[in-house]
């Protein structure tokens, strides 16, 4: 059975670095989301971590462990947001007291989504993808982003309901900074192989594919075991996006992920749009999209609301989802059961 955390009014919300910091000429973003963060009546505590980086990671596998620890065992907080992801949080994966973890929410990307998934996969503690820290500074989110203090708000046995955002950034422009952090100037169209209406349902698990590859073959990717103990057979929805890979890195990846068992009672896979997908010898990502589609029988979303090219909806991994897609529009009801 799946445990669900629920976020409280005022709750204390714990800020650590995993994977990276932030380094120093950049804490003026960690110190405007604090001050947002507050405005909106939060309390947060913040580890050492969060404020220090260096070859390319925040301090060692272990300090970062032995932090992220503490926050799970005090009592006081009740949600862990990372400032952001990063490069190395799987070095500090044989550090984390998985068998000591409180129900408490951890949200965030990228990196982040390495250890969201062990957690789950581990535990059966649903652990929530999406916005990282850095991103909540502005005056206020956009609709999509949001909607992430809802969805950790609901409560076991409550469905929440969220949308395909209405547009999404394509790039940063720094110069032309908005109240809600995003250059929103693109219009968002959910994509499917068959260029037809998707409707499924299964259990969502996923994140960032250039890192959760990582997990297969270790003790915190047994995809196996959690089907079995956690959601008893129950069949599941991949939400996946990629941050750097090429065409062919990514189709690798898939395809490891398949031979491990991953997608075995799988209804569908859901991919984020990404600035990467760079397509090598006319192999494009829609090439990849179609094969892992033909392969595995079942259809694949792909351009969602999900990854590094925000707004991001907030996924839970371990909940069960019912996903439609039709005419470039989805919508995603997750249900805490």
């Amino acid at each position: 059975m799946i445990q669900y955390p629920i976020l409280e009014k005022g709750a204390t919300i714990g800020v650590t670095a995993p994977s990276s910091g932030v380094p120093i000429e950049l804490h003026q973003l960690l110190n405007s989301a604090f001050k947002s963060m507050e405005k909106k009546g939060f309390n947060l505590l913040s580890g050492e971590t969060a404020w220090t980086q260096d070859k390319a990671k925040s301090a060692s596998a272990k300090k970062r462990a032995e932090e992220f620890n503490k926050m799970m065992l005090n009592e006081n907080i009740q949600l862990i947001i990372p400032p952001w992801g990063g490069e190395l949080l799987i070095e500090a994966l044989e550090y984390i007291d998985f068998e000591s973890l409180q129900i408490k929410w951890v949200l965030g990307y990228s990196d982040i989504s390495m250890l969201l998934l062990a957690i789950t996969l581990k535990t059966g503690i649903a652990t929530a993808h999406g916005t990282n820290l850095v991103d909540l500074r502005g005056k206020y989110s956009d609709d999509t982003t949001a909607m992430w203090q809802t969805v950790l708000s609901t409560k076991r046995g409550d469905s929440i309901l969220q949308h395909s955002s209405e547009k999404y950034q394509k790039e940063w422009q720094h110069d032309m900074p908005t109240p809600y952090i995003f250059n929103l100037t693109e219009e968002t169209y959910w994509k499917s192989t068959g260029n037809e209406k998707v409707k499924v349902q299964g259990r969502l698990l996923g994140g960032c594919i250039d890192t959760i590859r990582h997990l297969v073959g270790t003790p915190f990717g047994d995809v196996q075991n959690f089907k079995e103990i956690y959601i008893k057979g129950d069949s599941v929805i991949w939400f996946l996006e990629n941050c750097e890979l090429s065409t062919t890195d990514l189709r690798r990846s898939l395809v490891q992920m398949k031979l491990a068992g991953w997608f075995e009672n799988c209804t569908a896979i859901m991919f984020g749009r990404s600035s990467a997908n760079t397509p090598v010898d006319n192999y494009t990502v829609e090439d990849v999209y179609k094969e892992l589609s033909e392969e595995l029988q079942i259809p694949i979303l792909y351009d969602i609301d999900c990854g590094h090219v925000p707004p991001q909806i907030t996924f839970i991994n371990g909940a069960y989802a019912e996903v439609e897609s039709d005419n470039g529009q989805g919508i995603v009801l997750q249900t805490f059961i």
